[in-house]
C-alpha cells in the first residue's frame, strides 16, 4: 500500500463513465484469509445520502457475491489499459475453480478498512455497504433490456456503498 496515497473522492477528477464502463474494474470482498474478486463494468459513483458513494451490480451466480454479502466493505480497483489482461483473466474464471490473483499476477494488500485490494491497481475505491437490493423485474420502465440483459432471468444485486477511502498510485 506504500505506493498509494489516500485523497479525497473530491480529488478524483476521472470520467466515472470512463473508469467502470471503458476501462473495467474489479469488485473484490473477504480478508487476506478469504476473499474472492470479479470484474465489472457496470456501476456509478456520485452523492447519495450526503454521502459520496459508489453502486455496482453482482449477478447472483457470482461467487465474489457471497464475499460482498458477508463482509461490511468491498473495494472497487482501477488498472492501467496496459493491465486489460488481467481483467479479461478475473471477468472468465471463477474463484471457486482457480487463485486468481496468482494466476493474473495480481499481489493482494489489506485494506485499511480490512478488505482487499491489489497493488497493481491505479486506483482503489474502498466502500463500506448502505444498501442492498435485487433489480425487480417489473420496475423495467424500458421492457427491451429484460430480454437483452436478463434472458435468463438473473437479474443483479445492486449495493450501495459509502466511499470511505479513495488511495490513488503515485498521487
Amino acid at each position: 500500500m506504500k505506493k498509494f496515497a489516500k485523497i479525497s473522492p473530491n480529488d478524483l477528477n476521472e470520467s466515472s463513465f470512463r473508469m467502470i464502463g471503458k476501462e473495467w474494474m474489479l469488485i473484490t470482498a473477504g480478508t487476506m484469509q478469504n476473499w474472492n474478486t470479479m470484474t465489472a463494468s457496470w456501476g456509478a459513483m456520485g452523492e447519495l445520502w450526503f454521502k459520496p458513494v459508489a453502486f455496482t451490480f453482482l449477478r447472483p451466480q457470482r461467487y465474489t457475491l457471497e464475499f460482498v454479502e458477508r463482509e461490511p466493505v468491498f473495494t472497487l480497483s482501477f488498472f492501467d489499459d496496459s493491465q486489460r489482461d488481467i481483467l479479461s483473466f478475473c471477468g472468465s474464471h471463477s474463484g471457486r475453480d482457480c487463485d486468481k490473483a496468482a494466476a493474473a499476477g495480481l499481489t493482494p494488500f489489506a485494506t485499511p478498512y480490512g478488505s482487499v485490494a491489489f497493488e497493481e491497481a491505479r486506483v482503489v475505491i474502498e466502500c463500506r455497504k448502505l444498501f442492498a437490493q435485487d433489480l425487480d423485474p417489473n420496475g423495467f420502465i424500458d421492457d427491451s433490456i429484460i430480454p437483452k440483459c436478463y434472458p435468463f432471468k438473473d437479474f443483479h444485486r445492486m449495493f450501495v456503498g459509502e466511499v470511505l477511502r479513495v488511495l490513488k498510485r503515485g498521487a
